[in-house]
């Protein structure tokens, strides 16, 4: 079940007008605290996303599967966006088993590696590796245009801490 601030911050962003992984992102970082917290273990930092959209699709956001997605995945997203049109509660003991299967996956895998700041930059870089340039610039171009005057000032910040950081 997400938590209330994340569902807060997934409706903001969808008033902004931001994409749907934008949304859904919101939850992905909401799974990785829970990794991070010890809540539950991941085996993967892939696992956690998947979670974390999985969470998202239930909970009404509208994100789609890659292109790429293999037909397992497709069919999952399918059910979830299923599980969003209705109200009703899943059952306690198959809750219960998932969790208790996450609980073993931290005990099997350091739950910091699979979701620590190498596993996620990896998983980014990954991920990018796979658009097109053009993809890539267009999202950025979007991002940029649903930003803001004041987000914009906050990334142009950040990006100066970045460089000032890589050259030291």
């Amino acid at each position: 079940m997400p938590e209330k601030k994340t569902r807060q911050a997934a409706a903001k962003d969808k008033r902004e007008g931001k994409s749907a992984s934008t949304q859904a992102g919101e939850y992905v970082r909401e799974e990785i605290e829970h990794v991070r917290e010890g809540k539950h273990g991941a085996k993967s930092a892939q696992q956690a996303i998947a979670i974390g959209l999985s969470k998202a699709r239930r909970d009404g956001v509208k994100a789609k599967p890659s292109k790429t997605a293999s037909k397992a995945t497709r069919k999952k997203a399918a059910q979830d966006e299923q599980a969003s049109k209705s109200r009703k509660q899943p059952a306690a003991k198959r809750s219960a088993g998932a969790k208790q299967a996450l609980k073993t996956a931290s005990r099997k895998t350091t739950a910091k590696k699979a979701v620590g700041r190498k596993a996620l930059s990896k998983q980014a870089k990954q991920a990018a590796s796979k658009r097109t340039a053009s993809s890539r610039s267009a999202a950025a171009r979007k991002a940029a245009a649903t930003k803001g005057a004041a987000g914009r000032k906050a990334a142009a910040k950040k990006a100066a801490r970045t460089r000032k950081r890589a050259a030291s």
